[in-house]
């Protein structure tokens, strides 16, 4: 009744005539009217749903939208303001933490009330369960079903490999998260972005524009506007949000020796985002948290004190994590380094100088001292099996470039390069003593990411030699010792041809 007079409320504040015969049939008291008037606000929104209309008692009410209601008779026209709706994947993890502590109460009555049962009534209960056995199993197996079910309609195709995904969440889901962590980001990074006018950033958005040029014919590409913002700090990053917000920290930019290792980095975490892995990640572990609460439950049901239930629920996590979460994470990023080396290619960068950056990364941490993890422990596969892998691709990945109309690359291959400028200067350190010798300075690659300025990257902002790139940019062009990335005739047809045989 409380719920209905509140109701009746709302209505009367523009449908007073509606309002009187609502309050007569619900035995109420009748308020007292205010005199009529029409108030007209325009809401861009209001035009969104098609007009309703509602035969009430005394006159016609019209529904313009689920916001805004109009009575002719009164000349009253009432709107609120639209509301936003939460993002599925935001309320999911929110509601992520509520959902084990229900498990977990759940778990732990039921074994208090188990111990408080007379003897005899567990013997009961016991009975009966093995003489229900059967049923109980066909239950259960119908409840498996439904779930392989449900799990089977929401298999999708990944746009680029063609390879077949458990999806819950759908990348518009994910597109409104994305939207809301962008701003929290901005505001995150808002004191350390650098201007749009520094050359650091006009690298980064020339080479992400020139990979979302060179792969138009991704429609996960061509339909999103890439927008890049350069951080200023130490760390080794960078990501790519969904909505196409590249995020660049100035630490990755001295990390990369040229200009083609920055594409194929670029390239990886485009990749990210046109195969949309965070909301397949977050899909999966979406289906392992509602699987697990089951396993939960009765891990607090059996375990006859809280302390053991805690540990085997530690126990649980941990091995959900080892033997589902990190693998798949593992399997995505490889997904992803596949993906981005394609992208690059089409670009027309050097591709292979891939397998070179991640052989810098590992050189980088040996010299540095940093623990491994093993790769099992990890979320991401090791440099060194990255770098393995990535040389696997590099005779499709040249063969794709050489099919976009790229210009030839240097003889000079990058990796064999790389190797013997290592075998080189371990030799020359191994004469000198360096390795040994207490205190002395470890010894420098170049293009190492403990030697290379970012200076020297800057410097090959003649990547994309295209006869009016140099007129569309302030930064200055300079000959450098890598090989420029240069803007072939288009060929899409080719390049698209060639990538399908590739995949």
């Amino acid at each position: 009744m409380v719920l209905l007079a509140l109701g009746l409320s709302r209505t009367s504040r523009f449908c007073p005539h509606v309002s009187r015969q609502l309050y007569r049939r619900a035995g109420l008291p009748p308020r007292k009217e205010q005199p009529a008037a029409f108030h007209f606000r325009h809401h861009s929104h209001l035009t969104a749903a098609p007009p309703l209309l509602f035969r009430g008692n005394g006159g016609w009410v019209i529904q313009i939208s689920p916001r805004a209601t109009v009575c002719p008779q009164s000349g009253h026209f009432h709107s609120s303001a639209p509301l936003r709706a939460l993002p599925a994947p935001l309320i999911w993890m929110v509601l992520k933490p509520l959902q084990k502590l229900m498990a977990i109460i759940l778990g732990r009555s039921i074994r208090k009330w188990w111990v408080a049962l007379p003897d005899n009534r567990r013997q009961l209960i016991q009975e009966w369960a093995w003489r229900q056995r059967w049923h109980l199993a066909a239950m259960a197996g119908v409840a498996v079903v439904i779930v392989a079910l449900l799990l089977l309609t929401h298999l999708d195709e990944s746009p680029v490999t063609g390879r077949t995904r458990l999806l819950v969440f759908s990348r518009e889901n994910y597109l409104e998260l994305a939207a809301l962590t962008s701003e929290a980001y901005m505001e995150e990074y808002a004191e350390l972005l650098v201007p749009v006018t520094d050359p650091r950033h006009l690298v980064v958005e020339r080479v992400v524009q020139h990979l979302a040029q060179r792969n138009k014919d991704i429609p996960e590409i061509s339909d999103v506007t890439w927008s890049v913002h350069v951080v200023q700090s130490p760390n080794i990053n960078a990501f790519v949000l969904p909505n196409g917000k590249v995020f660049m920290f100035t630490g990755m930019l001295e990390a990369v020796a040229d200009i083609h290792q920055l594409t194929i980095v670029l390239g990886h975490e485009m990749a990210h985002a046109l195969l949309g892995h965070s909301a397949e990640q977050a899909s999966l572990s979406h289906v392992l948290d509602l699987l697990s609460l089951i396993l939960l439950s009765a891990i607090w049901a059996v375990c006859p004190r809280d302390s053991l239930a805690l540990l085997g629920q530690w126990v649980q996590d941990k091995l959900v994590q080892l033997m589902f979460s990190r693998p798949y994470s593992r399997k995505l990023e490889s997904e992803a380094d596949e993906v981005g080396l394609r992208l690059a290619a089409k670009a027309c960068a050097d591709v292979r100088a891939g397998p070179v950056f991640w052989q810098q990364m590992e050189l980088r941490d040996q010299l540095k001292g940093e623990p491994t993890l093993p790769e099992w422990l990890s979320t991401h596969p090791t440099h060194r099996n990255r770098s393995s892998q990535l040389d696997y691709l590099i005779p499709q990945a040249l063969e794709l470039r050489e099919s976009c109309v790229c210009p030839p690359l240097h003889a000079a291959d990058p990796r064999a390069v790389f190797s013997k400028t290592v075998q080189v200067l371990l030799e020359k350190a191994k004469d000198q003593g360096i390795g040994g010798s207490t205190g002395a300075s470890k010894p420098q690659l170049p293009h190492s990411p403990a030697s290379l300025p970012t200076a020297a990257l800057l410097d090959e902002t003649a990547l994309y030699s295209s006869p009016n790139t140099a007129q569309e940019s302030n930064v200055p062009v300079v000959a450098s010792h890598a090989a420029p990335i240069t803007a072939p005739p288009e060929d899409d047809q080719a390049c698209r041809s060639a990538a399908d045989r590739v995949g």
